[in-house]
Order: C-alpha cells, then sequence, then structure tokens
C-alpha cells in the first residue's frame, strides 16, 4: 500500500516539475498586466495582438519554413549517405560513421562559428540561405543516424532476388528496401525537424539581416522583458502539440480498423495509377516553401534598402511603417542584446549593415578600431532638435560629434519599495548595508557593478588604477552575501511583486515599475552614478549611406522621437520631442529627465581598451565565483 501511494506521489511530483512552468506561462497569456509578478484580471489582448504582432508572425513562419525545408532536404542527403555507407567495406564505413558523430559530440557552439567563419572565407552574405545551409548541415547527421539501423537490419537477398527477377535498381529498391528503412527515415525526418525547430546557436551566428527565429526573436527581448504575446503564441503551440498527441494515439475500436482496411483495399488499385506522381508532388511542395520563404524575405542589399541593427524592443515598429511609406525605402529590421555581439559582426564583416544603436563606450571602442563612417550633416537636418546638452555629453565618447547622434539615454540608480526601508535612500550605501540582507536586488553587469562600487567609494566608474579596483572589488565580495540575486531585466517583475525592498535598475524601466507599484521610488545616489547614451552611427563598409541618414534624421523629428518615447520609455535627447509629452508628469519627471545637478554628478562610460575590459571581467568573475 504505502509502495504504490510512494509511486503515485513520485509520477504526481514529477508531472508538477514538468508542468508547473507550462501552466504558470498558460496563465501569464490572459494576465492583463505585462508583468509576471502581477494578476491585472482575465484578457484575450495579448491573442488578439499576436496575430497583429507582424514581427512575431514573420519569426514564427521562418521558424516553420526553415525546421520543414531543411528537415527535408537533410533527409534525402542524409538517407543517401546512409545507403552509399552501408555499400562501402567495413573499414572505411567505419571512418564515415565517426566523422558522422564528431558534429554531434561536438559543442553546438562550434559548429555554429565554425560555419559562419566558412560564410565570412568565402565572402557569402549571410541571411536566410546561409541559415538554411547550416541547419541542413547540422540535422544531416541526426538523419544518418536513424536511417544507419533500419539499412542494417534489411535483408539484401530479398533485393537482390528482386534484380534477378528483371526490376530495375530503382523499383528494387522502392518496393523492397524503401519500405524496410521508411520508419527510421521518418524517425531521421521528425529528429531533423525538432531539432532546427528548436535550435538557437546555429540560427544565431549564421543569420543576417531581416532573419528572425522564435527562438532568436525571444533573445532579443530579454533586454527589456518578454512581450505577453510570445506567452500567447507558446500557450498556442502547446495546445496544439498537445491535441496532436492526442489524436495520434488514440486507439480505434475494432470495427473502425477493419473498415479502414476495407476502405484501403478498395482505394489501393486507383491509388497505385498516380504512385508515379508523389515523387513529383513532394518535389512541388518543397520548391514552393523555398520559393515562398525567399519571397517573404526582404532583400539585404541595394539602393532602395536599408539594413537597421538595434536593441531588442528599442524602436515602434510603427515608425518603421512610417519611414518605409514617407521614403520608399524597405528597412531590414535587426536586433542584437549585447554590444558585444553588435561589434563582432560589424568588425567581421559577416553582415553589412547600414545603421546600427550602440552604446557610448563601444562607440568610442568603434571610432577608434576606424569601423564607423563620419555623418554628413547636410543631410541630418533634425539635429537642430537634439538638446545641446546631450550633445556636449556625448562628445565624451565621440568627439566633435563625427559619428554619432543620440537616440536614448538615461541614468543607473536604486529603485526601493517605500514600504520595506527605513527612511527615503539617498546613497549608494544602502545597498552595503546588512539590515537588508536578502532583500536586494544587484545588477549582474560587470561595468555598471564595478562603477557603482567606484562611485561610492569616491573613485572614476572609469578607474584604471588597479588598487582602486581592488578596493572596489572586494566591497562587491562583501556585499554578496546581502544580495538576494543578480539579475538585470528580472529586477522589474521582483520590485514590482514586492519580491525585495532594493533593486538596481536603469530610469527607463523605473518609469514603468512606477506605473505598477506606486510603493516604488526611484533615486540617482548622492555619490554619482552612469549616465548612458545609445546612439545611431554608420559602419563604414554601410552601402547605403545616404539612405542611413535619412532614416536618422527622421527619428530625429520631433513627432516621431515623441512615439519612440511612449513606446520604449527610455528619456529622449530630442528636446522638442520632450515639449510635446502630453503627460504633465512625465513631462517634468525627474525619472526621465534629471535636473543638471544630477546629470553634472554623473560619468558616461568610456571604453578602456582590450586589455582592461580583460581586468575588469576578471575581477567580477572573482565576485560571482566567491
Amino acid at each position: 500500500m504505502v509502495k504504490k501511494i510512494t509511486q503515485k506521489l513520485y509520477i504526481a511530483l514529477m508531472f508538477i516539475f514538468l508542468y508547473a512552468p507550462i501552466a504558470v506561462l498558460i496563465v501569464l497569456s490572459f494576465n492583463k498586466s505585462k508583468s509576471r509578478a502581477k494578476w491585472g484580471g482575465f484578457t484575450l489582448q495579448w491573442y488578439k495582438e499576436l496575430f497583429a504582432n507582424q514581427q512575431i508572425m514573420n519569426a514564427l513562419y521562418t521558424t516553420l519554413v526553415l525546421a520543414l525545408v531543411s528537415a527535408l532536404v537533410a533527409t534525402i542527403i542524409g538517407t543517401a549517405a546512409s545507403i552509399a555507407m552501408n555499400s562501402m567495406r567495413r573499414s572505411p564505413r567505419t571512418i564515415m560513421m565517426g566523422i558522422t558523430n564528431i558534429p554531434m559530440l561536438n559543442a553546438d557552439i562550434v559548429t555554429g562559428i565554425s560555419l559562419m567563419l566558412i560564410f565570412v572565407a568565402i565572402n557569402y552574405t549571410l541571411g536566410f540561405t546561409s541559415v538554411l545551409i547550416a541547419h541542413i548541415t547540422f540535422n544531416i547527421p541526426y538523419v544518418i543516424l536513424s536511417v544507419m539501423p533500419k539499412l542494417k537490419q534489411t535483408n539484401k537477398s530479398t533485393y537482390e532476388a528482386a534484380l534477378d527477377l528483371g526490376a530495375s535498381h530503382m523499383y528494387a529498391f522502392r518496393t523492397v528496401i524503401l519500405p524496410d528503412i521508411f520508419p527510421g527515415i521518418m524517425s531521421g525526418f521528425l529528429l531533423a525537424f525538432t531539432m532546427s525547430l528548436d535550435d538557437f546557436i546555429i540560427t544565431h551566428f549564421t543569420k543576417g539581416p531581416g532573419v528572425n527565429t522564435l527562438s532568436t526573436k525571444i533573445y532579443t527581448e530579454v533586454r527589456k522583458g518578454i512581450k505577453p504575446e510570445m506567452y500567447a503564441l507558446s500557450t498556442l503551440l502547446f495546445v496544439s502539440v498537445l491535441t496532436l498527441l492526442i489524436l495520434i494515439n488514440r486507439t480505434p475500436s475494432e470495427e473502425k480498423i477493419n473498415k479502414r482496411l476495407k476502405k484501403k483495399a478498395v482505394q489501393k488499385e486507383s491509388n497505385s495509377k498516380f504512385r508515379i506522381f508523389k515523387p513529383a508532388i513532394i518535389l512541388i511542395v518543397i520548391a514552393a516553401l523555398i520559393v515562398g520563404s525567399f519571397a517573404g524575405m526582404k532583400t539585404t542589399s541595394g539602393k532602395n534598402t536599408l539594413n537597421v541593427y538595434n536593441w531588442g524592443e528599442y524602436i515602434d515598429p510603427e515608425v518603421i511603417t512610417m519611414f518605409e511609406k514617407e521614403t520608399g525605402i524597405d528597412v531590414v529590421y535587426d536586433e542584437f542584446e549585447m554590444n558585444e555581439e553588435m561589434y563582432s559582426k560589424v568588425e567581421t564583416g559577416a553582415v553589412k549593415y547600414d545603421v546600427v544603436c550602440p552604446s557610448d563606450y563601444t562607440i568610442q571602442r568603434m571610432i577608434e578600431a576606424d569601423l564607423l563612417a563620419e555623418l554628413n550633416y547636410d543631410n541630418i537636418p533634425n539635429i537642430k532638435y537634439i538638446g545641446k546638452d546631450y550633445l556636449q555629453s556625448a562628445e565624451a565618447f565621440d568627439p566633435g560629434n563625427k559619428y554619432a547622434i543620440p537616440y536614448c539615454w538615461g541614468t543607473v540608480g536604486i529603485l526601493y519599495n517605500k514600504t520595506m526601508v527605513d527612511e527615503p535612500i539617498d546613497s549608494w550605501s544602502a545597498i552595503f548595508d546588512e539590515k537588508y540582507k536578502n532583500n536586494i536586488l544587484m545588477i549582474n553587469s560587470v561595468r555598471d557593478a564595478m562603477g557603482i562600487a567606484l562611485k561610492y567609494l569616491g573613485y572614476s566608474l572609469n578607474s584604471t588604477d588597479r588598487d582602486e579596483l581592488e578596493e572596489a572589488t572586494n566591497l562587491l565580495k562583501e556585499q554578496k552575501p546581502l544580495v538576494q540575486s543578480y539579475v538585470v531585466d528580472q529586477v522589474r517583475d521582483k520590485m514590482i511583486g514586492n519580491n525585495a525592498a532594493i533593486g538596481i535598475i536603469y530610469s527607463g524601466e523605473a518609469i514603468y515599475t512606477r506605473r505598477e507599484n506606486p510603493d516604488l521610488e526611484y533615486v540617482v545616489p548622492k555619490e554619482g552614478s552612469n549616465i548612458w547614451i545609445d546612439g545611431w552611427v554608420i559602419p563604414k563598409n554601410s552601402e547605403n549611406k545616404e539612405n542611413a541618414e535619412k532614416f536618422i534624421n527622421f527619428l530625429c523629428r520631433p513627432d516621431i522621437a515623441l512615439l519612440n518615447f511612449d513606446y520604449i520609455t527610455y528619456s529622449t535627447p530630442n528636446t522638442a520631442a520632450r515639449d510635446l509629452i502630453e503627460d504633465e508628469d512625465i513631462r517634468n519627471s525627474t525619472i526621465a529627465f534629471p535636473d543638471s545637478a544630477t546629470i553634472s554628478n554623473c560619468e558616461t562610460f568610456k571604453y578602456l581598451g582590450d586589455a582592461m575590459t580583460a581586468y575588469y571581467d576578471d575581477k567580477w568573475r572573482e565576485v560571482l565565483s566567491q
């Protein structure tokens, strides 16, 4: 009795661990609030917006087409390769099987980077075709390893007997061998389809502008948080798969089975007449999918195009549509999640972007590496709407404002819950105070974390003095037992849900969190902090520089800058756009637009060189590994 109860309890716990996260996701897809920590009531809004969201639907379309086409092609190639290998002698076959296993034993990142380097070496422009080729290459070993066991089980005598009776090699293969190995072919196809559908690494390293799968789309949204529409999409996918599994695993009654057998027997003779057309139909379907996939992709080259590379969720999609309508220029839009990721792509020239939006210290790094083209201000007259103070601040990393136009800016500060702290906070000392142990959310970013410690100690956040950096490292080590967790975007939901008293956050995120939870307050500590500026730049290898300058000029237009401010909530350097803000509380907000005294007490990050960057990384690893 006890044994049975234990078994049932074990199974129940197993299912809870497996499906509890999915259940949470399904609930969130009906949550009216965008925050994961707050229930705002039941809604179907996210399902409606899902089908209206062109970026997500394009990513879904690309994912399905890529998985289906790559799996079909990989299955054909893999099956042919398996037949060839099976006919080899033992030693060559063993060697070939060993080679087949290498990509499967290697980490995906090795395969992804290797494929990217091959494309770069042969000067092949990254795009949908490069991803398709990479997925096919990645999938072939899975097909081979599924088909080979079935080939070994095949009776060669039957095949040879068919040949002796006058059958052609193709007919004998189609009628004798193919039925025996078909289960292996289907297993290989389904495995290849699943691996392609779920892949992120291979796609990430081989995709070009405008190519996004669901995995890469979700990855680029991490900086701003995953959209609720993604919860709705995931729910629909889960329900679809569950429904298919139920239908497939339904056991028909004996009467239904007999009826189906009789029906098949009647149709067998008539269907045999059309058997010759089946391969042609399959080829037509594959060709249609490939042609359709290319038709759905915007071209990445040409005088009437613009390749944009921006942070995830960092522009109002309507702005891109408006720009395309007004100028007739097709925008191919791509997103990145880290400055380092963007820098490596621009540096290698694997993809030629026309306009990019890096952060301040990365802009300096790109200038020093001679990767950027100087701007022609005759083509950017709307620069007059960018505040002089912001242009002056940008000179810290772009002397003379030759290469960059400020786009968004903000500060790094403390978000605290007024009901969970003893008194208003105005100093970094709060995050090092033992009374808030396990109630502190520290930012998981080397420059931000080290910068906070350096400012608290009275040093520059761009310090290169190793003694000062050692002191900052020790301070962060002492703080670690007080920290609940090291986070970036997760701080929003945790603070909204009252899961911590204090969190480090970017000012733009603070505006959103205070809307969701009025008990939250944001402050830039009196010791000073980081004031960051993201700006638009044009890489030297841009093929459409004039279009890029038109785009930058368009974004500097006050009404367009206002649309972007409302969408992303990060502060705009466009003073004319600020005057257009209707909400007086937002227009005069000290979070979105801090006073000059606060700004003058802040610093922008500077690029410190590869050696010092590596040193910072080493110090941060010391803190996290303690």
